[in-house]
């Protein structure tokens, strides 16, 4: 649409917006329908004057939600899905969705007939919760609720937590159930699979495994050292990816032996690896930084809440010892996020940046769907001064931006003020305006004066 002037831009942006409130509108009132049929049939048919038998093939009164949902006919699915042009499974399922919302979720439900979030991150959460007791789903319900501003991914892994820890013996049990089926697999060649254009598997193979959390982790972290290795010690005419040498990384651990002379022969100090015998002392482990999220209950022990760590999610106590009983374990300070840090340089050194990013769990763009621990820029909301004054450079004036969100702030003309500490609110190009904190992305509607500048501003009620 080259050409297009400011008015026709806003008018696109104000159809994009009201587009959202429409299709949310759309999705709840098919929660509703969905509700009002299971409602006209949750009566019991086999207790209708000539009823057939269930056992013969007729209609039963089953329960397609959780714990606290109603009884619904069986049978009833096939003409409403009729209506909505849809499977009779996939409508049945979304009844099922609709009840545990409506029953067990009640906080979220009137979440989303509030068009605070989309529909189908409210279902998801119910089919996630549903083998939870009535008692045990208030934790995620309220939980929830108090997330829907927050993007889906965000939800969904706060869901994930509070799923955990409403009901650990079940986590626990999977996590057994799984380890029982722990293996390792190699992929088996189907004729025409080497010639095939789009994946021709002509002269590799897929090794694929499913391993305990700690073991995986520790396995990558070998393919990834030596992986390494290679790219500095490795003989090759031409550069390889990184995902290149980890296959070659990986080829090599299969042949030990090799692996240990390449090791051996890049070694700088093998003498200090030597015990008192002369004999070979293991190689040392790489350290690695593991970021733990505990509330202050669990620290002092009143508590035994799921723990988050970053890149693996939630944790339970057990899961967590595991991982960190494979390493040499050094703990590091408590970052204490009431406090602020500022330096007189431009770039932002690590204790800002981990700050920081602690605060607004990584990007700061409105709506983002970025989870901790994803690689973004620092940037500054007051552009630094090299005249200015000292402590530009600090938590006060950080934004963390994933590098497609600071290119565009940087050269499209969004405008970003940083209100407080992980508080920030945007002005786009043509006018739209969000404050995004660390709960989520609230739309805003900003009052200016005479002269264009901000005097004030009205958050659009949910």
């Amino acid at each position: 649409m080259a050409g297009s002037g400011p008015c026709e831009k806003r008018e696109i942006l104000a159809c994009a917006q009201a587009g959202v409130v429409a299709r949310r509108q759309g999705d709840v009132d098919d929660l509703r329908r969905l509700l009002a049929w299971a409602d006209v049939h949750s009566g019991d048919p086999q207790a209708e004057p000539g009823a057939l038998a269930g056992g013969r093939g007729g209609p039963v009164l089953v329960t397609v939600g959780g714990e606290g949902t109603p009884g619904v006919n069986d049978l009833c699915f096939a003409e409403i899905a009729v209506a909505r042009g849809a499977g009779v499974v996939a409508t049945q399922n979304l009844t099922a969705d609709a009840l545990d919302l409506r029953h067990r979720l009640p906080r979220v439900w009137a979440g989303l007939q509030a068009l605070r979030c989309e529909v189908w991150v409210g279902c998801r959460v119910a089919r996630m919760s549903r083998q939870l007791s009535l008692k045990a789903v208030a934790i995620v319900d309220a939980a929830v609720a108090a997330a829907l501003a927050e993007s889906p991914s965000r939800i969904l892994v706060i869901a994930e937590a509070k799923v955990i820890e409403a009901d650990r013996v079940a986590h626990e049990e999977r996590i057994a159930a799984n380890r029982v089926r722990r293996g390792v697999w190699l992929s088996r060649p189907r004729p025409g699979d080497a010639v095939d254009e789009v994946e021709s598997t002509a002269g590799v193979r897929s090794v694929v495994g499913r391993l305990d959390e700690a073991e995986a982790v520790e396995f990558f972290a070998a393919v990834e050292e030596l992986a390494q290795a290679l790219a500095v010690h490795g003989h090759y005419d031409v550069a390889p990816s990184m995902d290149q040498l980890r296959a070659d990384a990986m080829g090599l651990l299969g042949r030990p032996a090799e692996a240990l002379a390449f090791l051996d022969g890049i070694d700088e100090h093998p003498d200090e690896r030597a015990d008192a015998d002369g004999k070979r002392a293991s190689r040392p482990r790489g350290r690695a930084m593991i970021y733990v999220h505990l509330s202050a209950d669990a620290v002092t022990g009143l508590s035994d809440s799921v723990a988050r760590v970053e890149g693996f999610g939630p944790m339970l106590a057990g899961q967590v010892a595991d991982l960190l009983g494979r390493r040499d374990v050094v703990v590091a300070p408590v970052i204490d996020l009431n406090q602020t840090h500022a330096v007189n340089g431009y770039e932002h050194p690590t204790v800002v940046k981990r700050r920081t990013e602690l605060r607004t769990c990584g990007d700061v763009f409105p709506h983002s769907s970025s989870l901790p621990g994803v690689r973004v820029d620092h940037d500054h909301p007051v552009p630094y001064d090299g005249h200015g004054p000292p402590g530009q450079t600090g938590d006060h004036n950080d934004s963390p931006l994933t590098r497609r969100h600071h290119r565009a702030k940087t050269h499209l003309g969004y405008r970003l003020d940083q209100l407080g500490l992980g508080v920030y609110r945007w002005r786009t190009p043509h006018g739209l305006a969000r404050v995004v904190t660390p709960r989520g992305t609230a739309n805003v509607t900003l009052l200016t004066n005479t002269a264009g500048d901000i005097i004030g501003e009205q958050f659009m009620a949910d």
